[in-house]
């Protein structure tokens, strides 16, 4: 075969491949969530496509984060680049404000009011809403972070559940690592006993006005619930496939995380994605760029992150 008829022939193919492997499109459309007198806003994120097609419910994380990955700090865009990537592969999607937080801040009445359960519950009513789409072949939980052990509880109806940097110990065990990394002991002291009597289920009276911010009086009946749950426990309880997916270069969420979630559910598939930080994406520089990141919203997510979630909502 001559070099022309060579080149002609590479080109068609390349031709051919284009037009087979055209990217599927998507459209992104309002959700509301009402329960009681309540309303909890999202983003349904569908593909151009004719027939079924699975649907994910994208559970943020803790503190303000809305449903892209954002908060009023930092906007990285986490979540929304992951809604994407999902619809671009023909897998719709579900990402929403939870309680208190963006567009659902209303929601969330008065702090003290506010509980883990609260978060479970609006999941569960998220995965009803979608089952109710006929448009919607199966259903699958991503929990990202607190969301994840959010999404374990929560999964009991639905076909598949993915936890994305999730932690494997209960939240009173990561706040004391956390706190006693600092190696302060006086902090110890005075953190230390509050963490174990709201793990027992009572509140503290009194706390030092430099600890507020982590244990003022209307947060702790929140603390108190959360620290009820326990992810080895939760993740243990379901029978359904479940994908567990860790960065090495995440600072808030170790490998030894997710493998305490795989030792508890030994069915499960854990991918380790190298150079993967908390927020999904790739570093190849030192802490202060994997801090830099989460502010960075043109930064992309993982392709081999999205390829693991795609190919296991496939399968």
């Amino acid at each position: 075969m001559n070099k022309a008829i060579l080149f002609l022939t590479v080109l068609f193919w390349s031709f051919l491949n284009a037009q087979t492997k055209k990217e599927i499109t998507f459209k992104e459309t309002p959700a509301i969530l009402k329960i009681n007198n309540d309303q909890i806003f999202g983003t349904l994120t569908t593909p151009d496509l004719t027939k079924k097609f699975p649907v994910a419910l994208i559970i943020a994380g803790s503190g303000p984060t809305d449903r892209n990955g954002n908060n009023p700090m930092m906007k990285n865009n986490s979540l929304k680049m992951l809604a994407e990537a999902l619809a671009k592969n023909g897998i719709a999607s579900l990402r929403y404000d939870k309680r208190a937080i963006g567009e659902s801040k209303a929601a969330g009445g008065s702090e003290s009011s506010l509980v883990f359960e609260n978060y479970i519950q609006d999941a569960k009513s998220w995965i009803n809403y979608l089952k109710q789409d006929k448009r919607f072949s199966k259903i699958i939980i991503i929990g990202h972070s607190e969301g994840s052990l959010i999404g374990m509880v929560a999964s009991a109806k639905a076909d598949k559940f993915i936890s994305i940097a999730g932690a494997g110990e209960p939240a009173d065990q990561i706040l004391k690592t956390q706190i006693g990394a600092k190696s302060m002991k006086q902090l110890n002291d005075m953190t230390f006993p509050i963490i174990d009597s709201l793990k027992n289920g009572f509140e503290v009276k009194k706390v030092d006005p430099m600890l507020n911010s982590l244990f003022r009086p209307s947060v702790q009946p929140y603390l108190i619930s959360w620290f009820k749950y326990n992810p080895q426990t939760e993740i243990q309880k379901l029978t359904i496939p479940v994908l567990i997916l860790q960065g090495n270069n995440d600072i808030q969420i170790a490998v030894k995380d997710a493998e305490n979630l795989k030792q508890a559910n030994k069915n499960a598939d854990l991918q380790i994605i190298d150079k993967m930080n908390h927020i999904m994406k790739i570093i190849d520089g030192n802490q202060e760029d994997n801090m830099a990141s989460y502010n960075n919203e043109t930064l992309p997510i993982s392709e081999v992150l999205i390829e693991k979630i795609v190919s296991f909502i496939q399968k």
